[in-house]
């Protein structure tokens, strides 16, 4: 049997927490090395699932990945292969981004189908479309796909339909070292995407961040190795923040950027929670009571759809009614079930009930949320659906009275970094009962 969560709630989680490195970053950093045969040092790296899949495709590549102490990781590709997708034991989305990168340095690619968490279909047409708009042929078997581009990438115009983060940092990863000038229209602007943009810089890469979603790329001949440092987990940070005031506890989340949680803070803000902005960190501080408001999530500068599962948690103890408009996965709102067994009032509709033009219109997607509270939380039992989703039923837990048993929790293991240790350090009852 995997192993699980017991967690006893109803008390409020006070002290200190040091943010791990980006998951969402760090791994497109990895991929990123594929493009150079020098040697790229990653600091901050979180030690996770996610990072340890990632290894595993860049070592099915060819390359050489060494962890130097306990968040520093070497990466060196001397020399690359096409990568074999049946030595990769496990799937995940992360494998269609390195297409780019194989195909500049070894001309094919051979990738398996994506895996991930099930929040809703996120196609990889996008991907695809784009490396073959530059010259790669593609091909689907049952099990993978088959990339080869006989010549070099060439630069090209890619308008992305929608602002997705994959398919801008594939774009961007077969811009850098393509023949002549790649523009990407509709870009994510998302930090994490700023940070692969920053980290091809200091490798030698052109890439130019206009205004409107725009970015433009002059590719060049090769890229050298670098050093840089992975930035602090916005998503688990606001994870934290969540734990803080849903607890009415006080928790200061070391490490949290100012400039990656705006419009994260405005809503802490606007349903009555209290922060403090440190040179080391954000302080959260818990309220009496909070008050219902009406929330959408949206791409970067909005409101971010990894922040919603957890805030939702927190609307439950809010005042009143709360709308929440999920803009971005359309199928989010399947945790929400758990938390009805846990007193929740969470009712899902179909309509889109926000001001941001949704894609999902129409689409008979229960994507809005209308909560009312405050309702009194209790233990119950609950399977992690996924990484997000797993968070929320933790913050549920440490809300909910009595003790709550999570199983699924290898979800949570993907994406979080010692997530047990760090809660017991703020005064959580949490342990994990192995198999």
């Amino acid at each position: 049997m995997p192993d699980i969560f017991r967690i006893t709630g109803g008390r409020p989680l006070e002290g200190s927490m040091t943010l791990s490195g980006a998951k969402n970053a760090a791994s497109k950093m990895m991929i990123a090395s594929l493009l150079t045969e020098e040697p790229v040092i990653l600091k901050n790296v979180p030690r996770q699932q996610e990072t340890q899949i990632t290894q595993e495709i860049l070592e099915a590549a060819g390359a050489r990945v060494e962890w130097e102490g306990e968040n520093t990781l070497l990466c060196e590709a001397r020399t690359v292969g096409a990568g074999n997708a049946g030595t990769l034991s496990r799937k995940n989305r992360i494998s269609i981004l390195s297409l780019a990168p194989l195909l500049h340095r070894a001309g094919e690619a051979v990738v398996p189908l994506v895996g991930g968490d099930a929040i809703g279909p996120r196609p990889v047409n996008f991907h695809l479309e784009i490396l073959r708009k530059m010259g790669a042929q593609i091909d689907e078997a049952s099990d993978h796909y088959r990339a080869v581009a006989k010549k070099r990438l060439k630069g090209t115009l890619i308008e992305l339909s929608y602002p997705s983060v994959g398919a801008t940092e594939t774009a961007i990863l077969a811009g850098v070292l393509a023949d002549g000038r790649t523009v990407i229209r509709n870009a994510a602007s998302e930090p994490e995407v700023e940070e692969l943009v920053m980290m091809l810089q200091t490798m030698g890469a052109i890439i130019q961040l206009n205004a409107g979603r725009v970015i433009e790329i002059i590719g060049v001949e090769r890229l050298h190795g670098t050093c840089v440092r992975v930035m602090p987990d916005r998503i688990e940070a606001a994870s934290y923040a969540c734990m803080a005031l849903g607890t009415r506890g006080e928790i200061l989340v070391r490490g949290a950027q100012h400039e990656h949680l705006i419009t994260f803070l405005n809503t802490v803000r606007k349903i009555g929670g209290e922060y403090d902005v440190r040179a080391d960190g954000i302080l959260f501080k818990g309220a009496r009571a909070y008050k219902g408001i009406e929330l959408e999530t949206d791409t970067h500068p909005g409101f971010m759809t990894d922040w919603q599962q957890p805030f939702v948690v927190l609307l439950t103890q809010a005042k009143g009614t709360s709308v929440v408009h999920e803009t971005v996965y359309e199928e989010r709102f399947g945790y929400t079930a758990a938390l009805n067994q846990m007193g929740a009032s969470v009712t899902l509709f179909s309509n889109c009930l926000g001001e941001v033009n949704c894609r999902f219109k129409g689409q008979n997607y229960r994507h809005s949320a209308v909560i009312t509270g405050p309702t009194s939380l209790h233990a119950t039992d609950v399977t992690v659906p996924d990484i997000r989703a797993g968070l929320a039923f933790v913050v549920a837990a440490m809300v909910a009275e009595g003790t709550s048993n999570l199983s699924g929790i290898e979800h949570l293991d993907r994406g979080y970094e010692q997530l047990e240790e760090k809660l017991k350090s703020v005064g959580a009852t949490i342990e994990r009962v192995c198999s």
